[in-house]
């Protein structure tokens, strides 16, 4: 498919169980929309069959393009980069394999709803947003996370890691393109450098459910963060960035 209107990018990692169910709920979407869109699931690292899954997934649906992250390596920054440099969408939108955020409130985040921002993030803690079943704990460590990174990094968001971030082609070019990070700091970094660039950035409320089976770890993930998080700021005064 050539330039659709949206591009949706899965990064997945471990995923061999929840990406049919998920693409199957993306199909039924998709179904309901005027406008063309391709689907990219970038495999990284998985120790299960992931990359067959996702094969056999493109095979039923033929918006659906699988590719794997350089040298088969692990990280989330490196399989959404990957997978945004190859879209071609108007709006290329990373959606988590888990679809914690309903895949129908992905209308929220294109025109006109989009309403002349560049990026639009999804948000669990903006006004109006709404947890279902996220353990306390989980909670907690988020908020400790996202305070660090208003004091260490960006002080304007309230939610930098949910995993739902729409761009603009163009932005995403541009940004996705002088990416560092691998790791789960990319979304930190890309936000410090779309606010030094003058993009208009715009949190979305979102309804989230938590999924008990998340391949996130917790305190590996966190601690990997926070190093990410000074390595964007080390990065900036030395002019990585351009």
């Amino acid at each position: 498919m050539s330039n659709p209107y949206l591009s949706i990018v899965i990064p997945a990692h471990n995923e061999e169980s929840r990406l049919p169910p998920s693409l199957a709920k993306i199909d039924a979407f998709l179904r309901t929309q005027p406008f063309d869109a391709e689907v990219i699931i970038v495999e990284n690292g998985s120790h299960d069959c992931t990359y067959d899954v996702a094969q056999e997934c493109a095979r039923k649906y033929a918006y659906v393009r699988v590719m794997q992250s350089p040298n088969n390596a692990r990280g989330k920054g490196l399989a959404v980069k990957h997978g945004m440099l190859a879209a071609t969408g108007a709006w290329r939108f990373i959606c988590d394999a888990d679809l914690s955020m309903r895949i129908e409130d992905l209308i929220r985040f294109l025109p006109p709803e989009s309403d002349g921002y560049d990026i639009l993030i999804a948000s669990r803690e903006a006004p109006g947003a709404v947890i279902v079943d996220e353990p306390h704990y989980r909670h907690i460590t988020g908020r400790i996370a996202n305070f660090i990174i208003k004091i260490v990094a960006i002080s304007d968001y309230e939610d930098t890691q949910c995993g739902f971030k729409m761009f603009s082609g163009e932005v995403a070019g541009d940004l996705f393109a002088v990416q560092r990070m691998i790791g789960i700091g990319f979304d930190v970094e890309l936000l410090f450098i779309a606010k030094r660039r003058g993009y208009r950035v715009k949190e979305v409320p979102i309804n989230w459910f938590h999924d008990p089976y998340s391949t996130m770890r917790l305190w590996d993930d966190s601690i990997n963060l926070l190093r990410e998080i000074w390595q964007v700021r080390l990065n900036w005064r030395r002019g990585v960035y351009g």
